[in-house]
């Protein structure tokens, strides 16, 4: 696949380039005092950062995952099979160059981060290590997690960050796309000083991405050749169903996930197959289009729509190609919100918060989701406040949801240490929630106690 283009036109890292970032001071809610000196993709940045994130204070990293499920989630992604060119290609080199190389996922969560040991235990301080969340809608304009809101190669340079805990480093980071379907599969990040943001570093990581995803095609040739060996084999072995999933949290659009082959599904094949994934005894036509369109819709128009489906899913869907009579999905398909309320009826609500990155399919008006989407964010909340723990609250207020949850607001400065570094920021948000926003009706039950 043909690297991606560049987004810089200036170079990130000179002098008057960082004069304008440093002069900048994002006002919440008022993208307007945003300076036009900035490059235009960090301005755009910046606007959406705005967005999720009330102050530059508040944007940080977090963690999303424990050790050994940071394990599987690597086990799992089709990214791991490019790490041996990663490594020979950009991480021994960087190491030398004094630099860090991460690989994330397609949400901006870092899988891998290896490179030069004395910057891996500085990079440890703002929390740029695996199993961290480092979406532009967590953290705020930041080289990985800008360029893939934008799907394309972005370069990030010191005061160009939005969060003021990471304005000392400079950063490359080139979208990896799937070879077959173009679907972006997650990202790979160069992070250092100056020389990590500059020309010949984005050359090289894209060089090396291009390389990547030449080794997920070969990857996938030599699979397919080996399994068509397979079927002349006298004794054939039963092949292993292939994982299917469907990330449908902090999306727009579905991510579908067979095996090593990943695809971005349209809004409404993304709600037939969820809707089909929360009903494995299967639907009638009628019933699936009262749940996907609405009630009263035609299940005509759901036949139609299923065959535009099965065509679209091809070879790749393996065993999860839609059946019909009544429709259904001839094996699992496991759902990230699913995964979410499955964790928090099990009482693992950090694992749940990890795996949470957003509402669900906010742009969806069919039945079905809407309803997941509303008590998905509940169950999230009510956990949040029935686990009562200081971290688990300051987890939940980094979500965009939250941002105008003044109960949580309030709970979260009465959890926080007064000596805490991130108080000053959550008390500022909070006054200005309580002027903005009408007194809620008091509360008499269900918050946790506070010791």
């Amino acid at each position: 696949m043909t690297p991606s283009r560049p987004s810089r036109v200036i170079d990130p890292c000179c002098d008057e380039t960082q004069r304008s970032a440093r002069a900048a001071h994002p006002v919440p809610g008022c993208d307007a005092r945003i300076p036009g000196g900035l490059r235009p993709v960090v301005r755009e940045s910046w606007r959406r950062s705005l967005e999720h994130l009330p102050d530059p204070d508040l944007a940080h990293a977090s963690l999303f995952c424990s050790e050994s499920e940071l394990q599987d989630h690597r086990r799992a992604h089709p990214l791991a099979v490019i790490m041996p060119v990663i490594e020979q290609l950009l991480v021994r080199p960087g190491a030398a160059a004094g630099m860090l190389v991460a690989v994330g996922d397609a949400a901006g969560r870092l899988l891998w981060v290896d490179g030069d040991p004395a910057l891996r235990r500085r990079a440890e301080d703002v929390l740029f290590v695996a199993g961290a969340d480092w979406s532009e809608a967590r953290v705020g304009t930041n080289a990985p997690g800008t360029a893939l809101a934008l799907r394309r190669s972005v370069q990030i340079a010191g005061a160009e960050h939005f969060s003021t805990r990471i304005r000392a480093l400079s950063c490359t980071a080139v979208p990896v796309h799937d070879p077959e379907s173009g679907v972006v599969l997650g990202v790979v990040d160069v992070t250092g000083s100056r020389d990590a943001a500059a020309a010949t570093t984005l050359s090289l990581v894209q060089a090396a991405v291009a390389a990547a995803e030449a080794h997920l095609t070969v990857q996938r040739l030599t699979h397919r050749l080996e399994g068509v060996e397979s079927c002349h084999a006298v004794h054939l072995v039963p092949p292993r169903a292939e994982r299917a999933h469907l990330r449908i949290l902090g999306v727009h659009q579905g991510i579908l996930q067979v095996g090593d082959f990943v695809m971005e599904l349209s809004l409404r094949h993304t709600e037939l197959l969820t809707v089909l994934a929360l009903h494995p005894e299967g639907l009638p036509a009628d019933r699936l289009a009262d749940l996907t369109y609405g009630e009263g819709a035609s299940g005509t128009t759901v036949r139609a729509e299923m065959l535009r489906l099965r065509k679209v899913l091809g070879p790749h869907a393996g065993t999860i190609m839609p059946r019909s009579r009544p429709y259904r999905l001839p094996s699992e398909l496991t759902v990230d919100a699913v995964q979410v309320v499955e964790d928090l009826g099990n009482g693992v609500h950090r694992r749940a918060l990890g795996r949470y990155a957003g509402t669900v399919l906010p742009r969806s008006e069919a039945p079905a989701l809407v309803r997941l989407r509303e008590d998905t964010s509940a169950l999230i909340r009510d956990a949040v406040f029935e686990d009562g723990s200081c971290d688990t609250v300051l987890r939940y207020l980094e979500l965009p949801e939250a941002e105008y949850d003044l109960e949580a607001w309030r709970l979260g400065s009465r959890l926080l240490p007064r000596r805490s570094s991130r108080r000053a920021a959550l008390v500022s948000h909070l006054g200005w929630l309580e002027q903005e926003l009408p007194v809620p009706e008091p509360v008499t039950s269900g918050y946790p106690k506070i010791c």
